[in-house]
């Protein structure tokens, strides 16, 4: 039996899909740590600090997205801020000073082994998976949803 297209227990599907792109955005960080170890290959005890906060921050976001998806309004602005603002700045903040500082990605793309690629190509997915999901989540439908939440 499907459920009618206006109750109000069924998150409308900007907010599945943003709550998935949320997901997304974690499951991307959480394989940037891991292909951060790997091509770096620290120590143990150096890569306690990085694999911990992403333990850490994964440990936090996962219920806060299922609680956003349940329509709690807080869990909207909280990811909103947290992910939407503050996750982005993290992601971006080292290409620009990199660019800033008159460095030439095509030289840099065109000498890049495959790790680096790899890479490029997770956190590309992860800003667009941020990106989609802040659009979603304010979007006329999910605006409704928390509303009614």
């Amino acid at each position: 039996m499907t459920q009618p297209l206006l109750d109000s227990r069924v998150a409308p599907t900007s907010v599945r899909y943003s709550a998935a792109l949320w997901l997304a955005a974690v499951g991307a960080g959480v394989a940037e740590t891991v292909l951060g170890v790997l091509e770096h290959q620290p120590t143990a005890d150096e890569a306690v600090v990085p694999v911990g906060i992403r333990v850490v921050v994964t440990a936090i976001l996962v219920p806060l997205i299922l609680a956003f998806r349940r329509g709690r309004g807080w869990a909207r602005v909280a990811l909103a801020l947290l992910l939407g603002v503050a996750g982005t700045l993290s992601l971006v903040v080292e290409p620009i000073s990199w660019l800033a500082a008159g460095n030439d990605p095509v030289t840099l793309f065109a000498g890049a082994d495959a790790g680096f690629l790899v890479f490029a190509v997770v956190r590309a997915l992860h800003i667009a998976a941020v990106f989609g999901a802040l659009v979603l989540m304010f979007t006329p439908s999910a605006n409704g949803w928390f509303r009614r939440h």
